[in-house]
């Protein structure tokens, strides 16, 4: 078995293989997520996410196709769970300091990934300035891609964990343990995953760094309604990693296990109250 980690995607994505002699497998695969990275981070000022932002409501922008596929299941999702996945909260988080500010913002009229149209597969505009973050679909898409990579490799088995973001596959169920959200440093044991992914949002430490609440509810009103103080775990079971941490966002503002957005994308939701 090998292990690796490295700091990517805002946190510390890690890789495990049960072979050994695979360490450029492991480079390629970490090469895809640094490729995500590049296309999709809001912290980039020079990133295909900041250009969309940017621009593509005065103008059609080709984008990269791995771009154009983590968009159009944002779209997916946002239709799904009937906007309460929205990526385009992305000025909400900027007003509260939880995401740079690379350009002035337009105070009204600012839309969401809804409005966002494609013209071709890979061609996108938007009807209305937009600020997108994709921050938490596009770190599934990466584990997704970390993993592809990885099987491609002829790799059997292995995991792909990126802060809370993991998928497994092959044949060997990994243990899988969540946070207690009434005692952080307490890890609860929550079974195996097994050729599957499990994604996990929480507010574990943001009163002990004093930030506003990262859940957002794309449908408030206002900015002051908009942060929602979740208090809990929320994870979601799904084939992919795209999906599960997409859905984390539903999970955490309904608190509902069985919302039926859950069934149309074949996943499970393990709510842990506080």
């Amino acid at each position: 078995m090998i292990t690796r980690c490295k700091p990517l995607l805002g946190c510390f994505v890690e890789i495990t293989v049960d072979q050994e002699d695979c360490l450029q497998a492991i480079e390629r695969a970490f090469g895809a997520i640094e490729r995500v990275q590049e296309l999709m981070g809001f912290h980039h000022p020079q990133s295909e996410l900041s250009r969309i932002n940017r621009s593509a409501h005065c103008q059609a922008l080709d984008v990269h196709p791995w771009t154009a596929q983590v968009l159009s299941t944002a779209k997916e999702i946002h239709r799904h769970s009937h906007g309460l996945f929205n990526c385009g909260i992305g000025y909400r988080l900027v007003a509260a300091g939880l995401l740079p500010q690379h350009m002035p913002l337009p105070r009204h009229n600012i839309g969401g990934i809804e409005d966002i149209e494609f013209l071709s597969a890979e061609l996108v505009q938007a009807t209305r300035p937009v600020c997108l973050d994709l921050g938490g679909i596009a770190k599934g898409f990466a584990v997704d891609m970390a993993v592809k990579i990885l099987i491609s490799e002829g790799i059997p088995s292995g995991a792909v964990n990126a802060g809370g973001d993991l998928r497994v596959f092959g044949d060997t169920p990994r243990p899988i343990h969540i946070r207690n959200p009434r005692k952080a440093s307490e890890l609860l044991h929550i079974g195996s995953l097994q050729n599957a992914a499990l994604a996990t949002s929480s507010l574990y430490f943001a009163n002990r760094d004093r930030q506003a609440s990262h859940f957002i509810n794309p449908l408030a009103k206002t900015d002051q309604d908009a942060h929602i103080n979740a208090r809990g775990s929320y994870s979601i079971l799904a084939k992919e990693c795209i999906y599960a941490d997409a859905l984390t966002k539903v999970l955490a503002l309904t608190e509902q296990e069985q919302h039926p957005c859950f069934a149309q994308f074949s996943a499970q939701a393990i709510w842990i109250a506080a």
